[in-house]
């Protein structure tokens, strides 16, 4: 089973958007009962149960020294190193984060989650051109990471750019049926900064119809109505 953090919709960063990327699982070794290893692996397997229960409890630190000792047993898992980092980032230890991050990719270059999450790093201390790099690397080695083009098409609104990030929120809305009312919310404020009003009213309101029945996003509901009633009434949100 895998769990989604909305890793930069953390209310003490400058940017409270639904950064979207998931705690990955290493692969276990298959091994036949009665195997030296049966042991380790069942202890292993324990531990990653443990840190999902704990991160989805929001219990961050706790789920950091979980993985702490996964780490102990497979020094090498850059999928340890990428959940690990994910932790520090939600646990708002960003330099931990960033460092385990750029450990997991010296392990596995190819690890293009490790590079979305360090991007959600970049930018959330400010550094958009290199949360946009880490982004492009993300997406070239799978163009099929629909947080990674939400993830940057936030970032491209926040940099002003809002047809890219448009652009960006389309081709997300494309690729699949998930995370489509984070795609409409995030899509729907890029058409507000940019000024077209009627498709954002459009885009929020079909985001807010999705998130009636999500009651784990009740926050971020609650963020689109809030977009949405200081494009219907400004004056009221200009106090």
């Amino acid at each position: 089973m895998k769990i989604n953090f909305y890793a930069r919709d953390n209310q003490q960063q400058k940017q409270p958007y639904g950064k979207l990327f998931p705690l990955t699982h290493g692969s276990a070794r298959q091994e036949e009962e009665g195997s030296p290893w049966l042991e380790q692996i069942k202890l292993e397997e324990q531990l990653r149960a443990s840190v999902e229960e704990k991160a989805a409890q929001g219990n961050y630190a706790v789920a950091i020294a979980l993985l702490n000792e996964l780490l102990k047993i497979r020094p090498n898992s850059a999928m340890d190193y990428n959940n690990r980092g994910l932790m520090h980032f939600r646990n708002n230890q960003i330099v931990e984060a960033f460092t385990d991050l750029t450990k997991a990719l010296a392990i596995n270059p190819k690890l293009d989650s490790a590079y979305n999450n360090r991007a959600n790093c970049h930018a959330a201390q400010g550094n958009l051109d290199e949360a946009i790099s880490d982004y492009d690397l993300a997406l070239d080695l799978n163009p099929g990471n629909v947080r990674a083009w939400i993830n940057q098409g936030i970032t491209f609104r926040e940099m002003g750019m809002y047809e890219l990030a448009i652009e960006n929120f389309d081709i997300a809305s494309v690729l699949g049926n998930s995370l489509q009312e984070r795609i409409y919310g995030e899509r729907g404020r890029a058409y507000h900064l940019r000024g077209d009003w009627n498709c954002a009213v459009a885009d929020y309101q079909q985001a807010i119809a999705l998130l009636s029945v999500r009651q784990d996003l009740s926050n971020y509901r609650e963020k689109v109505k809030i977009w949405l009633s200081e494009l219907l009434d400004p004056l009221k949100f200009s106090i």
